[in-house]
């Protein structure tokens, strides 16, 4: 019997290999933009992806999600998707048959968009990344568990592997549903307001500028005067002056990727 996977939202889709009844489950709005995440633990989605913004943009079929549960490809009584590495070593390996069968399932009458393996050995996540993902169809992504997956099924298909940072996870699973969220947030309609994924941190390689809001003075600190001038041009430049100074000072790399001075 084929283990189930959850879904959110009445615009998603869960993976079968079973026949779907087409008249129980709603149909997901045609073109919508779709992540389809290949994981061991299909109940760990949609997470914190059903709540807020984002949640409620799955709710509208805004975008879709389709956890794809790698054990229903395994191999015997108990579903057997990993094994010990070939040279020895602690731990096991997530099989090459076995996930290119999940892989050519979530490729199945899909349209072409991007192949990605979570690994804390791949280019690390970004906002351009998240910009390139948002404009695809979707994105297809692999969550590693145990010592890894197979070389040879990311050599044949030429996965792309990305990590979310210099650490280590024990699986995959939560490096996705970060990315997702800074993948989605970007699609049309999902945030409401355009203008405000343009001014956050890392949208022009800059950090966000501080905030302020009420009340006007908290323990004894006030609000920049400048923000309650009125003059929208010199609110522009202290902003941009602040992000500047904030980059150059917390994240040198960045400053020195645009080339300033």
């Amino acid at each position: 019997m084929v283990k189930p996977t959850k879904s959110h939202g009445s615009k998603s889709i869960t993976a079968s290999i079973t026949p779907r009844d087409l008249m129980a489950e709603p149909a997901r709005r045609p073109g919508a933009w779709c992540a389809k995440v290949i994981t061991l633990f299909p109940e760990a989605f949609p997470g914190v992806l059903s709540a807020s913004l984002t949640g409620k943009a799955l709710d509208q079929g805004l975008w879709a999600l389709d956890p794809i549960d790698l054990r229903i490809f395994g191999e015997g009584k108990h579903r057997n998707v990993d094994d010990t590495p070939y040279g020895g070593g602690a731990g096991m390996v997530l099989r090459a048959d076995i996930v290119g069968k999940a892989i050519e399932f979530a490729r199945r009458g899909a349209p072409a968009q991007p192949l990605v393996y979570l690994s804390p050995r791949g280019r690390r996540f970004d906002q351009a990344m998240a910009r390139d993902w948002a404009a695809a169809p979707g994105v297809t992504m692999l969550c590693g568990r145990f010592e890894g997956v197979d070389q040879r099924v990311l050599d044949h298909y030429e996965i792309e592997e990305v990590s979310l940072g210099d650490f280590v996870l024990t699986g995959g699973e939560l490096a996705a549903q970060a990315m997702i969220d800074a993948t989605v947030r970007l699609l049309p309609g999902v945030l409401g307001n355009a203008a405000s994924t343009e001014e956050e941190s890392h949208s022009a390689g800059l950090l966000e500028h501080p905030q302020y809001t009420r009340p006007a003075e908290w323990n004894g600190l006030g609000v920049p005067e400048v923000l309650t001038s009125g003059d929208h041009g010199k609110i522009a430049e202290w902003r941009e002056a602040q992000s500047k100074a904030l980059t150059k000072t917390r994240r040198p790399d960045l400053w020195k990727a645009r080339g300033d001075k």
